[in-house]
């Protein structure tokens, strides 16, 4: 049976970032084992699909930490300035990079392009070995090891395994970890578009009756979108000829970027807040989507899980005897504790606040989108946030 220091369930961003940190970052050389039922190409693939994501400011200061950013800066578009308001209604505010002295504020990066990057790295790496196509059916554990049975029939054994094989983690339902749910009763409609007008690294987050809708910026003058709503409008929406849908985003966007000219192939997914309190147990942990999957609103997601990887290969590099040690996971589960509940408060609150259109929050939001566009010290926690500048 073969035997390795770690081995990760999950091999798209959390995990292959998580295997190439510890590989990387580590003093002492640890052998890492990555199962994942897919190769980062395939177009199943659900966590290397067509989407766009925006990577904060402190993000890529991992990245840079971990000498990975280099690799991907090319395939990269800044976000040099944040535009956020209130459909028909007079608030907004907007953060710009200059005002807070950095070349950007994050960048938008398409998540297939990164998957090929990591991949190859991977593929060149003598401490990881990518098991593919490969998948976790069974997990025992004793004192000092954890036997993961494969798929394929093979048995593999580690003296940690971690969870990041998405929102709906078959290794954490065998360990018995318990999920919270909440539905927020809307479904992301995802799309790229183009504009008349170029982006100039703009990144817009408008708030309407039904959801948020957001634009990030990209590669050749197009925009990422994320348009939030019921579950029935998503299925209109999808239905619609292009046309229509072009003219009803337009409807709710506004024409700060001119007329949208092209909308590409949608797509969609329910919006759930799932959440595993329990982030660590017997030599076992959870990173990225395993432990909490977001609301899409303010693009936190996805930041938050680099985050429990950088905490992780951080803890693990101190960790000279036994990568799975049980004070390691300690350490690892209280550095994460209040950037989690703070981060996952902080994206619900403002779901709930912004997705309806009752009178007192229309006018309690509209009055705080204001103050923050006038009162600079009310930005810095938020801004903090957003820029991933948080203790982890």
């Amino acid at each position: 049976m073969k035997q390795f220091d770690i081995v990760i369930a999950g091999g798209a961003m959390a995990g292959m970032t998580l295997a190439l940190a510890i590989s990387r970052r580590c003093q002492h050389p640890l052998s890492i084992a990555i199962v994942e039922p897919f190769a980062a190409d395939h177009q199943a693939h659900p966590g290397f699909d067509s989407r766009a994501i925006a990577l904060s400011y402190g993000t890529v200061q991992l990245l840079k930490e971990f000498e990975l950013w280099q690799h991907i800066r090319s395939l990269a578009t800044p976000i040099e300035q944040i535009h956020v308001s209130d459909r028909t209604h007079l608030g907004m505010t907007e953060i710009t990079s200059t005002e807070v002295g950095l070349e950007a504020l994050g960048y938008v990066v398409e998540l297939a392009d990164v998957g090929r990057e990591f991949s190859a790295l991977v593929a060149k790496d003598h401490q990881i070995d990518l098991l593919c196509p490969e998948s976790v059916v069974n997990i025992e554990r004793d004192q000092h090891r954890v036997t993961i049975e494969l798929a394929s029939g093979d048995a593999i054994q580690s003296k940690l395994l971690v969870a990041a094989d998405g929102a709906i983690s078959t290794c954490c339902e065998k360990i018995g970890l318990s999920l919270e749910e909440h539905d927020f009763e809307q479904v992301a409609v995802i799309a790229n578009i183009v504009t008349a007008k170029p982006h100039q690294g703009w990144a817009f987050e408008r708030f309407t009756d039904e959801g948020p809708v957001a634009l990030l910026p990209m590669s050749e003058q197009r925009m990422s979108l994320v348009w939030c709503m019921s579950a029935q409008q998503a299925e209109d929406v999808k239905l619609m000829q292009d046309e229509q849908f072009i003219a009803t985003l337009q409807q709710r966007f506004g024409w700060r970027l001119g007329k949208i000219e092209k909308a590409g192939e949608r797509a969609s997914y329910p919006l759930t807040l799932r959440y595993r309190p329990q982030n660590i147990s017997h030599r076992f942990a959870i990173v990225g989507n395993a432990a909490q999957t977001l609301h899409p609103i303010a693009g936190q997601g996805f930041n938050l899980g680099i985050r429990d990887v950088a905490s992780l290969a951080h803890e693990i590099g101190l960790s000279l005897d036994d990568a799975g040690d049980y004070a390691m996971l300690s350490r690892f589960r209280q550095r994460r504790e209040h950037d989690r509940q703070a981060t996952i408060g902080l994206t619900s609150s403002l779901v709930h606040l912004f997705s309806n259109d009752y009178l007192s929050l229309r006018i309690g939001r509209n009055l705080g989108l204001l103050a923050l566009d006038r009162v600079p010290g009310l930005k810095v926690p938020l801004l903090q946030r957003t820029l991933g500048l948080v203790e982890r």
